[in-house]
C-alpha cells in the first residue's frame, strides 16, 4: 500500500468514527432535572405568613414549618395521653419547661428544624441556613441539653411515622412521590441519630 493511501484510509477511520460520535441519533437525551424537594413543597414563592401577620415567607419554608408544627403536636398529644412508645422521655427537658409557661427552647427547636429540613432539601436563601448542632451531638443528652435520652431504632421509627402523618396532614398523600422522597432524608439520618 503507498504512504499516499495508508494516510487516506487514516482520515477516513477517524473522520468517521468522528461523525459517529458526534451523531445525535446514538445519544439519549439527558433526563430533566428531578426540582427539589424544597421546590417541590412551594420552594421561594413568597407568600403571606399565616403566623406572622404583614410578614411574607418562602412557602417551601412556611410548608415545612407546617409539619414540623404537626410533628411536635402529634409528639406532645401522644406524651399526653401516656401513648405507649411516646418520645416524652426525649424531650422532657423541652416539655418540662413548656409546662412551666417557657416555650423559648421549644421555638428554638421548631426554628431549628424548619432550618435544617428547608436548608437540606435545596432552600438556598439564606433564611433556610442551618447553624444548629450536627446530628450526632444534637440529639446527644450530653452535648445537648434539650434531649433527654438517647435514640433506639424504634424510637427513630416513631418519629418517622409522626413526620409522616404530619406531612399526609398538611398535604403530602402519603402515596406520592413527595412523600417517598422525604422518608429517605429522613432514613439517611438515622445512623448518627440512633444511638442506643
Amino acid at each position: 500500500m503507498t504512504k499516499f493511501s495508508k494516510l487516506a484510509l487514516c482520515a477516513l477511520v477517524i473522520g468517521a468514527s468522528v461523525f459517529t460520535s458526534c451523531s445525535d441519533d446514538d445519544e439519549t437525551p439527558a433526563a430533566p432535572e428531578k426540582p427539589s424537594i424544597y421546590a417541590r413543597l412551594g420552594g421561594t414563592t413568597m407568600v403571606a405568613d399565616p403566623d406572622n401577620p404583614g410578614q411574607m415567607i418562602e412557602q417551601g419554608r412556611l410548608s415545612y414549618r407546617k409539619v414540623v408544627n404537626s410533628t411536635v403536636g402529634l409528639i406532645v398529644a401522644d406524651v399526653q395521653s401516656g401513648a405507649s412508645g411516646n418520645l416524652g422521655a426525649h424531650f422532657s427537658p423541652v416539655l418540662t419547661e413548656v409546662g412551666a409557661g417557657n416555650t423559648t427552647n421549644l421555638a428554638i427547636l421548631v426554628d431549628n428544624l424548619t432550618d435544617f429540613f428547608s436548608f437540606n432539601t435545596g432552600g438556598t436563601n439564606p433564611v433556610n441556613t442551618y447553624s444548629g448542632l450536627d446530628m450526632v451531638n444534637a440529639h446527644n443528652p450530653a452535648t445537648n441539653p434539650r434531649m433527654g435520652v438517647k435514640s433506639t431504632n424504634a424510637n427513630y421509627d416513631k418519629f418517622v411515622g409522626y413526620v409522616g402523618a404530619a406531612a399526609v396532614a398538611n398535604g403530602v398523600p402519603a402515596n406520592s412521590e413527595l412523600f417517598a422522597d422525604v422518608v429517605v432524608v429522613l432514613e439517611s439520618l438515622r445512623a448518627p441519630i440512633v444511638q442506643q
